[in-house]
């Protein structure tokens, strides 16, 4: 078996960091899951994740940063705010050893929801065997 930590929820995964990581992880998904309160909740890329008729968001949290992954759009719709954070086309990193910015994670995370409900799922194909 490798040694990649496979986890079967988001408690799996927020028990395995330090006390003060851990804190920081649940105000983060607490106020996703108030921003978000019909996600469903699972790990996905071996990340926690909110779902709706897709993901919505993702988070993980590293030794220097608090990594939170809200798609391209989602970056790209509040550029401005994310521009003084290390981000990518899809992410944005915020440090560890500094408040979060629940106002901006609030903001983008009910973007992502009305993006979501604009856009129904589309039937998935079947998986071939």
């Amino acid at each position: 078996m490798d040694n990649k930590n496979t986890f079967e929820s988001i408690d799996e995964y927020i028990k395995t960091f330090p006390k003060d990581v851990q804190s920081l992880l649940k105000e983060l998904r607490k106020v996703i899951q108030e921003t978000a309160p019909n996600a469903e909740e699972k790990i996905s890329y071996q990340m926690p994740t909110f779902f709706l008729n897709k993901n919505l968001v993702h988070f993980a949290a590293y030794k220097n940063h608090i990594g939170f992954y809200p798609g391209a759009s989602g970056i790209a719709k509040f550029k401005k705010e994310i521009d003084k954070y290390k981000n990518a086309k899809g992410s944005v990193q915020f440090p560890i050893d500094k408040s979060l910015p629940f106002d901006l994670i609030r903001k983008i995370v009910k973007f992502r929801v009305e993006e979501d409900l604009k856009d129904p799922p589309k039937k998935q194909k079947a998986k071939k065997k």
